[in-house]
């Protein structure tokens, strides 16, 4: 089901249009995509980003711009590195009906039998790409880790299929693994040896 999302549309020039809506707690947005000509639009940063926060970020968007009606996902997001405000969105319009790609986390479940007996658990992948019908995106996939033994792992391959989504990934990545102490400590002490040398050739 959509969120309501209040947007207006905005002027792009001057250039201190910008710095005047983010003194109103507006953030400079922009959108384009299915049936929607490339818009410059302003929200309300307070209320977009507790919309975020109760609904995730692969959330439906419904806004009205021109008096239409529209669908949206959030496209991409800039934060200030400082203040960490956000600075700019861009929202691309969808069709309901059409399966679209986006990335969702990936959330590890349960405790491994394998860490429990003193192994040592590596998660090498942290998002995947899904591809779903906007309304069926997933914010989040559990992936239950319980099962794992010291020196087993789970790929792609590995999740149960779900009707509502495909996992487009590589089914051949790897998600996590369980390694044994000592061999995880000859790792790394190998991996950190390696900077050492390439420094060196720098140096020459």
């Amino acid at each position: 089901m959509a969120v309501s999302l209040k947007v207006e549309e905005r002027a792009t020039r001057p250039r201190s249009i910008r710095n005047k809506l983010r003194h109103e707690g507006k953030v400079p947005a922009i959108v384009n995509g299915y049936q929607v000509e490339s818009t410059p639009i302003s929200i309300d940063e307070r209320e977009f980003s507790r919309l975020l926060r109760e609904n995730g970020a692969n959330t439906v968007f419904a806004i009205e711009i021109g008096g239409k009606k529209v669908n949206t996902l959030l496209r991409e997001s800039q934060l200030d590195t400082f203040t960490r405000h956000l600075t700019h969105v861009e929202l691309v319009s969808v069709n309901l009906s059409e399966e679209t790609e986006a990335e969702t986390e990936i959330n590890l479940v349960g405790e491994s039998a394998g860490v429990k007996a003193g192994g040592v658990l590596t998660q090498t992948l942290y998002t995947v790409t899904v591809s779903a019908t906007p309304e069926k995106l997933p914010e989040g996939i559990d992936v239950d880790i319980s099962g794992l033994e010291i020196g087993q792992a789970l790929a792609i391959s590995d999740l149960p299929k779900n009707t509502d989504y495909t996992i487009v990934t590589d089914a051949e990545e790897q998600i996590v693994a369980i390694q044994e102490a000592q061999e995880l400590s000859e790792e790394e002490a190998t991996e950190g040896a390696e900077p050492e040398v390439i420094g060196q050739a720098t140096e020459e």
